[in-house]
């Protein structure tokens, strides 16, 4: 496995991870169950699962109301782009 095979299923996975993350604290907040701490939502997007908490903010309807999720995902998710644009530029 090369490593730019090995970095796209981490992508998947830690999106995946983050996507159903939000699936299941959506599920405990309708239960008024313990809940998925914040910061560990926002760990889980700077890992590299940005995209996988926004597309579960939007399917869940989960946190679409919280302006440190609607303005600070985007923004991560953004920073991360940039960061992987500037490292495949460096790599050409």
């Amino acid at each position: 496995m090369t490593t730019q095979s090995i970095f796209i299923l981490y992508l998947f996975l830690i999106n995946l991870l983050a996507f159903f993350l939000m699936k299941i604290d959506k599920q405990k907040a309708k239960k008024n169950q313990w809940r998925i701490a914040e910061k560990t939502l926002f760990l889980v997007a700077i890992l590299g699962g940005s995209f996988g908490i926004r597309v579960g903010m939007e399917v869940f309807r989960h946190k679409t109301k919280h302006k440190t999720f609607t303005i600070g995902i985007p923004t991560i998710f953004l920073l991360q782009v940039i960061l992987l644009l500037f490292i495949l530029k460096l790599t050409a």
